[in-house]
């Protein structure tokens, strides 16, 4: 560690700068809600004048390193890919090499584990937890006491919300280190519009505009949605994202006789994202399991000014969602109940007005980038001094 003066933060004071390790799976250009997450993260301390480097997996055989913003991003072959984990074993030796005051793991990552173990010698270790293993509990037994002992070893654990942390099974008996620090949204992104793709997609739809984003997973409870819309008259609902699951919920369109209703966006270019959203009148986010322990896509949402439906799991996403304020917040799996809530708001436009205002308001006060990079970066100091 050393002494460096910020050159491009808030503050101008001398600080003490850090090498952190950032471990996960994937880092943008993959898309994903925490693969962005942590490159705003990375960049935004790099900024800061800290040493970061990024140690994740190719999406192919092959080891790459990079610069990038500021930030150093190692790559290593992935030779596999088995319960959405990727297996590459060159991560181990390429991470070795590199200095870390802070370990900063993005959980549930097994290979971050071992990484962190095989290698932890000073650095302080730092998880960034999303949420719990739902689906895959065979591989969770496996895990299960791998994953006790590094929770153990955390100096800090980052939940995105109060209620993850009261919540889960795993985060409770650590209560006491745990912080919580939302994630982030850019709200400036979603004020450069191009007002003739709006248009156009509000007359490719033409009729009142309820949007979906994101991938197509088994948690994401895309059914319920589909179930709902009979009931939702007149409107149409847009899905941006591909996934998994897009087979069955075509199918399952075609039974419910919805399939004319349903505009399937598939993957849509980031900077083409926010016209969606200025285009629709609702978005939805219907998931039905723990997997979802935030949403990031509700952030987007809030900075967009559109109103939420989102369902009530225990996590962050009513967190984020704050009930008749930003949206509406429903039980989940639970048709009926999504539809009620879309008609509310597709029938009241002052309704819908003052929510997308509450949500603005709270995308810039709760959720600014630099707000979160700030509480990041007291918390490394925290541990580190």
């Amino acid at each position: 560690m050393f002494y460096n003066a910020h050159s491009n933060s808030l503050s101008a004071s001398i600080t003490l700068a850090m090498h952190i390790l950032h471990v996960y799976k994937d880092y943008f250009p993959v898309l994903g809600g925490m693969e962005n997450h942590i490159r705003v993260v990375a960049e935004g301390l790099a900024e800061r004048g800290h040493q970061v480097t990024v140690a994740v997996s190719n999406t192919y055989p092959k080891t790459e390193i990079e610069r990038r913003n500021g930030v150093a991003i190692i790559k290593a072959a992935q030779w596999l890919r088995k319960a959405s984990t990727p297996i590459s074993p060159m991560s181990l030796p390429l991470s070795w090499r590199v200095p870390a005051d802070i370990i900063h793991l993005h959980h549930p990552f097994p290979p971050g584990d071992l990484l962190y173990w095989l290698r932890r010698g000073k650095a302080k270790l730092v998880i960034t937890y999303q949420s719990d293993i739902v689906r895959q509990r065979r591989l969770l037994q496996l895990y299960r006491p791998l994953l006790t002992r590094t929770l153990n070893a955390a100096d800090r654990i980052i939940a995105a919300s109060p209620q993850y942390i009261q919540t889960s099974p795993w985060l409770a008996p650590h209560a006491d280190k745990c912080r919580v620090i939302p994630l982030s949204v850019d709200t400036e992104r979603f004020n450069q519009l191009d007002h003739a793709a709006i248009q156009s997609l509000r007359e490719q739809v033409a009729a009142p505009m309820v949007l979906f984003v994101g991938r197509f997973r088994h948690y994401k409870g895309l059914h319920f949605l589909l179930e709902a819309l009979p009931k939702i008259p007149n409107a149409k609902l847009v899905l941006v994202g591909i996934g998994p699951e897009e087979a069955r919920l075509r199918d399952l369109a075609q039974r419910l006789d919805v399939g004319e209703r349903i505009v399937w966006a598939g993957e849509v270019p980031d900077q083409a994202l926010p016209n969606y959203y200025a285009a629709a009148d609702v978005f939805v986010l219907p998931s039905h399991l723990r997997a979802e322990a935030f949403g990031i896509v509700q952030l987007e949402a809030l900075a967009a000014g559109i109103p939420i439906v989102s369902t009530e799991l225990g996590t962050g996403t009513s967190f984020v969602n704050a009930h008749s304020q930003t949206g509406f917040v429903v039980p989940p799996a639970d048709p009926a109940a999504l539809a009620r809530a879309i008609n509310v708001l597709l029938e009241n436009p002052g309704l819908r007005a003052q929510f997308g205002a509450n949500g603005r308001q709270r995308a810039s006060s709760t959720f600014s980038p630099q707000r979160m990079l700030d509480q990041i970066e007291e918390l490394y100091r925290e541990i580190v001094s």
